[in-house]
C-alpha cells in the first residue's frame, strides 16, 4: 500500500504560478503522475515522470508546466506557471508501473485530491 499526499494548491489569478507537490509513504520506482480532473470531465493525466526522469506532458500544459521528482524525499512536485481558467481542477498525483500506463489516465495509487482555481 502506497500513500500519497498533494499539497500546494489554492486560488490564484490568471498568468499566475503554483507549486504542487505529493509525497510519497514509501519509495517506490514507479512512474509518478499529476492528473487534473474538472466537474463533469474524466480525469486526465497532465505531467508524468519516470524513475530515470523521463518526462511526458499532455499539450494544453506543455511548456507551462514541470514535473520533477526528488527519489532521496520520495516526492514528485508539480510547477505550474502562466496559469489559465481552464486550469482549474482538482489535481490528482498517481502511481503506475510506467508512465506509459499514467498518460492513458490509469493510476495503482491515489493521492486524495487537491483543488486549482484560477480565476480570470
Amino acid at each position: 500500500q502506497i500513500q500519497l499526499t498533494e499539497t500546494g494548491g489554492g486560488l490564484v489569478q490568471a498568468g499566475g504560478s503554483l507549486r504542487l507537490s505529493c509525497v510519497s509513504s514509501v519509495r517506490t520506482v514507479n512512474g509518478m503522475g499529476w492528473f487534473r480532473q474538472a466537474p463533469g470531465q474524466e480525469r486526465d493525466c497532465v505531467a508524468a515522470i519516470a524513475w530515470n526522469n523521463f518526462t511526458y506532458y499532455s499539450d494544453s500544459v506543455k511548456g507551462r508546466f514541470t514535473i520533477s521528482r526528488d527519489n532521496a524525499k520520495n516526492t514528485v512536485d508539480l510547477q505550474m506557471n502562466s496559469l489559465k481558467p481552464e486550469d482549474t481542477a482538482v489535481y490528482y498525483c498517481g502511481t503506475h508501473s510506467t508512465i506509459a500506463l499514467l498518460r492513458r489516465g490509469s493510476a495503482l495509487y491515489w493521492g486524495q485530491g487537491i483543488q486549482v482555481t484560477v480565476s480570470s
